[in-house]
């Protein structure tokens, strides 16, 4: 076997794995998380008020979260709302933000307590 062979061969390979790496990165659906890794995740963005006995304040989702989470889907926030307003904390929590997944942004809406797509 020629000693070229394996050079070759090793060259080969190398561009392959590095064209399949850079192919990971190339756009996917939507304009966020292109990345293959995170195309499957669905972020929340969004800010809230809430509402007791007439005085509002912002409210901080985020916090509810596990530490170290920032991934926040819809049926997370609305959980997250639910408690809030079952404990009593706030009689309505309202906002407005940006749902961001591999079908692109959305807008979302809080009205009342409830997440609305």
């Amino acid at each position: 076997m020629p000693a070229s062979l394996p050079c070759a061969v090793q060259i080969a390979a190398t561009a392959g794995l590095a064209a399949w790496m850079i192919i990971g990165f190339t756009p996917l659906p939507g304009r966020w998380l292109r990345w293959k890794m995170f195309c499957r995740a669905t972020f929340t963005i969004i800010t809230l008020t809430g509402t007791t006995n007439g005085h509002t304040e912002p409210v901080n989702v985020y916090d509810y979260l596990s530490p170290g989470s920032f991934i926040l889907s819809p049926t997370q926030l609305q959980t997250i709302l639910d408690h809030l307003t079952a404990s009593g904390r706030y009689d309505r929590i309202d906002g407005q933000g940006r749902l961001l997944s591999a079908h692109g942004e959305q807008r979302v809406n809080v009205r009342a307590s409830h997440v609305v797509l």
